[in-house]
């Protein structure tokens, strides 16, 4: 997906409202409503806290919602995040990265505006297999029911010929979510300004951007899994240091998102080893079994966040 001529005036437009508050924070407007912060450690094993704060200022941002609910210390001139109720970050990569509805914003804390009903996640882990993760779904139904900046936006379900069982399920997820999708088979573009969720085996989804940056490993996707072999016939799993630690063969199901860098539109991927994967992802696609994940891969009866703690 490729950004449009009215997503680059609003970015110009948001930059020219900060520059006229010549660092004052965020202009006031009007009040927010049911935004909610969750706090946790290792890309969502560990949970910290969550709060729900029913009505907020128009002039919040992230850094001020985190910091009414969370002790916060702060580094670099007050930009970045140090410690979150004491927790902190230690030597090598681990740090603090946060998420409103499920996609890395690409401003820092105390310049990205809440919007009514965004979810908010900050999570520390280790950063060495990469230093971005762009998107998660562990916010799902996010960002399909509220969207991205304040913004909803149509979502496009691309889904191969193979797979019409997972792509029904997926579909049905959605709907009950309060999302309308509009179904297009695998291959004919979402367009622009549109969340995509692409369903197929990995042999459907070559030449998808997303599913060739998850191919490439975690320093590409920020996703922890990757397809490999001829038809992607094998999925590997990573560790947080972005080391293949387990293998799994036929009936592998994987639920991750990424996207191009800079876009900030992300695409879904609902894919597998085949079309038992396919269908066993499309199962999972529900917010009690994608809670707090990064990404989610799915072997029969056992679900397998991404990237693996130590032991699974």
């Amino acid at each position: 997906m490729s950004s449009v001529p009215s997503r680059r005036r609003a970015s110009a437009a948001a930059a020219a409202a900060a520059l006229a508050l010549a660092g004052c924070g965020l202009s006031a407007g009007p009040e927010t409503k049911n935004v909610s912060v969750n706090v946790t450690r290792n890309f969502g094993s560990a949970p910290v806290g969550s709060a729900t704060q029913r009505h907020v200022p128009g002039s919040e941002t992230v850094m001020d919602l985190l910091e009414r609910s969370f002790k916060v210390s702060r580094r670099y001139g007050g930009g970045l995040v140090e410690s979150i109720d004491g927790h902190a970050g230690g030597p090598g990569r681990l740090d603090w990265s946060y998420y409103v509805n499920g996609i890395l914003p690409p401003k820092g804390a105390a310049r990205t505006a809440v919007h009514v009903g965004d979810r908010v996640w900050w999570d520390l882990h280790d950063r060495t297999a990469t230093g971005q993760i762009p998107a998660v779904v562990g916010s799902y139904p996010e960002p399909f029911t509220t969207g991205v900046g304040g913004q909803r936006l149509p979502t496009v379900l691309d889904c191969a010929h193979e797979v019409t069982s997972a792509c029904n399920k997926v579909g049905a997820s959605l709907r009950k979510a309060g999302v309308k999708v509009s179904y297009q088979v695998l291959g004919g573009g979402s367009g622009s300004d549109s969340l995509a969720v692409v369903v197929g085996t990995w042999r459907d989804l070559q030449g998808v951007i997303a599913a060739d940056l998850i191919g490439a490993g975690p320093a590409k996707s920020g996703v922890y899994a990757q397809f490999v072999g001829t038809g992607g016939q094998a999925l590997e799993l990573d560790n947080p240091k972005g080391s293949v630690v387990r293998t799994l063969r036929g009936g592998a199901g994987l639920v991750a998102a990424t996207e191009q860098p800079s876009l900030n539109e992300p695409t879904w991927l609902v894919t597998g080893t085949d079309v038992a994967g396919v269908d066993a992802a499309a199962a999972a696609l529900t917010p009690a079994r994608l809670h707090d994940h990064f990404a989610l891969v799915v072997e029969g009866s056992e679900d397998l966040p991404v990237p693996l703690s130590p032991g699974r």
